[in-house]
């Protein structure tokens, strides 16, 4: 263990983290999700776990070392419910507020039709599955851009 970094988190995950650049994607979901197969088209390549994990819980722990973006309206997006577009769930309005706890600031869920989303998912640096069991339980966090002092 190192000080400061929750435990939750990998040393694979916080590899995945320290690999990833301002305005790359990651991808957290539920169980259901076709990850394995997403995974493999995305910028890692391959599924990373995060077992014994909730949604909310994989999000505080990953927000907890990164920033999501904020040059862009919605720094998350969220699936869609299939033949209700507009229905929101009690998983994305505590996702909303998680991400916002965390940020100290609003943040907006951009909600994706489930094949847009799929898509948007190919295209994300990598994926980390939980142990949550959903449904639509996925979501897209882009990283955004830490200010450090120079070294």
């Amino acid at each position: 263990m190192l000080k400061g970094i929750d435990q939750r988190l990998s040393a694979e995950i916080v590899h995945v983290l320290m690999l990833m650049g301002h305005g790359d994607d990651l991808v957290i979901c539920d169980v259901n999700h076709p990850a394995v197969t997403i995974a493999k088209q995305t910028t890692y390549g391959k599924l990373v776990d995060m077992s014994g994990c909730n949604l909310l819980a994989a999000a505080e722990a990953i927000l907890s070392l990164m920033p999501l973006d904020t040059f862009v309206p919605a720094p998350v997006a969220r699936m869609q419910v299939v033949g209700d577009p507009d229905k929101v769930l009690p998983l994305f309005t505590q996702m909303q507020a998680t991400c916002s706890r965390i940020e100290g600031r609003e943040i907006a869920l951009n909600p994706l039709e489930r094949f847009a989303f799929y898509d948007t998912a190919k295209r994300a640096f990598a994926i980390i599955r939980t142990s949550d069991s959903g449904p639509y339980g996925c979501f897209v966090l882009k990283k955004g851009v830490m200010d450090l002092p120079p070294v």
